[in-house]
């Protein structure tokens, strides 16, 4: 059964969700538990909104912290309530949520949960057996712990942005903090196995998840070869060591292009017959992987010279009808219409309160026995205040107005200036 009550198999029924998180990583967490059946309940503060709530893009250009899209894609399937943590009556209101909960996430700066009392070691005083997540940059103990950041330096300082760029050029700065995106799902798994652990054990568990640490599982290549060989990997734009011709060509139309990633002998050999073999491919220069990256960029304007004269889409079924890698670069319009994620439902239209009605991303992976139900949209700031406080945490009605006229549940944003009209 859903939180809504629609009868759904769902594989996190039942499971209680305290999420103190914010901006990606941690929001991402309680998102995909939240979308499998669990109750979430995130709690944020108008005194400091979620950065994402203060970032583009907004509905109707109205640059307020409930009508970013980007605010609101992390967020579906929970109940979102506000509440100053820095009040003093703020400790009865966590240490309920917390004596309800299974799980707890958080994503602060290591120490900021000791100063509300809100760690691991308090909340275990009042749910031994809880299941508590810190994700943050660099991990809750060492020399650079306590340094705040964002995925952008995780990037940065995990390797990434030194490898990522053009050979002549500065390295580059991811701008979708690339990190968070792998970390999120570690993340995920460790909350999943800490569940386990407790539903066979009966006993807690404490996660300290370093987002770094989870991003640079993802270079293990680049790392082993240093390691093997004292090599350190350098930028080369589209180009792979392990393939050639492999890059991003021109295609008709305005901004249009085609990406291409050959790796065997096979494959070149489809791809010339693709083309229509012209004289160029026949030469000796092209003839073996290693004269083909010896002569690379060569290689790559001939082959622009060809893909230039059609459109992205058709380069793309000529190459794979032939077994040839190749995809086109999709803009957000093609995502938005592209017929394979439409086939897959991936993109699902909530109702949100303020945004109206919006598209959100479902998750990439499908459960056949438990599958997802997305059926709420993301909450405005404090939206479910009410529900919460009134039915899950069994405050009276005097109560959470007492809570209200302290300012110890908030109603009023303290926004960035660039946000204020």
């Amino acid at each position: 059964m859903s939180s809504k009550g629609v009868v759904v198999n769902q594989v996190f029924e039942g499971v209680k969700v305290a999420d103190f998180s914010w901006v990606a990583v941690g929001p991402h967490i309680g998102r995909e538990l939240a979308e499998h059946g669990a109750t979430v309940v995130r709690v944020e503060s108008h005194k400091r909104p979620d950065m994402l709530r203060t970032g583009p893009p907004f509905k109707g250009g109205i640059t307020d912290v409930n009508h970013s899209a980007f605010g609101a894609a992390y967020n579906t399937c929970k109940y979102g309530i506000s509440l100053d943590l820095n009040k003093p009556r703020s400790k009865e209101v966590a240490a309920r949520l917390v004596k309800w909960a299974d799980v707890i996430t958080e994503s602060m700066v290591p120490g900021t949960m000791a100063k509300w009392g809100l760690d691991y070691e308090n909340c275990c005083k009042i749910k031994p057996d809880i299941v508590y997540l810190s994700t943050c940059q660099q991990g809750q103990y060492g020399p650079y712990a306590k340094l705040p950041g964002f995925g952008a330096f995780s990037a940065l300082m995990g390797g990434y942005s030194f490898i990522t760029g053009w050979p002549d050029r500065n390295p580059a700065v991811l701008w979708n903090n690339y990190t968070d995106f792998i970390s999120c799902w570690y993340c995920a798994i460790a909350v999943i196995g800490a569940l386990l652990h407790r539903k066979k054990t009966g006993k807690g568990t404490y996660i300290d998840l370093a987002q770094i640490e989870a991003g640079l599982t993802f270079l293990g290549p680049a790392a082993l070869d240093y390691m093997a060989s004292g090599r350190i990997p350098v930028r080369s734009g589209n180009h792979d060591t392990y393939m050639a011709p492999h890059n991003v060509y021109p295609s008709r139309g305005k901004d249009s292009w085609i990406a291409i990633a050959i790796s065997s002998e096979e494959e070149w050999q489809s791809f010339c017959r693709v083309i229509g073999e012209p004289e160029w491919s026949k030469q000796g220069r092209f003839s073996t992987f290693i004269t083909r990256k010896e002569n690379e960029d060569e290689l790559d304007g001939l082959i622009a010279g060809w893909t230039i004269n059609y459109t992205a889409e058709q380069v793309m079924v000529m190459m794979q009808e032939k077994s040839v890698p190749a995809g086109m670069v999709e803009k957000g319009q093609d995502l938005f219409y592209d017929p394979q994620l439409k086939h897959r439902e991936h993109l699902r239209f909530l109702q949100h309160t303020v945004i109206g009605r919006h598209a959100y991303n479902a998750p990439a992976y499908k459960l056949s026995k438990t599958p997802c139900y997305i059926w709420k949209a993301a909450p405005c700031l404090g939206e479910d205040n009410l529900y919460v406080y009134q039915d899950i945490l069994g405050f009276s009605e005097d109560e959470i107005s007492d809570l209200i006229v302290e300012g110890v549940i908030t109603t009023e944003a303290d926004v960035p200036e660039s946000m204020k009209g």
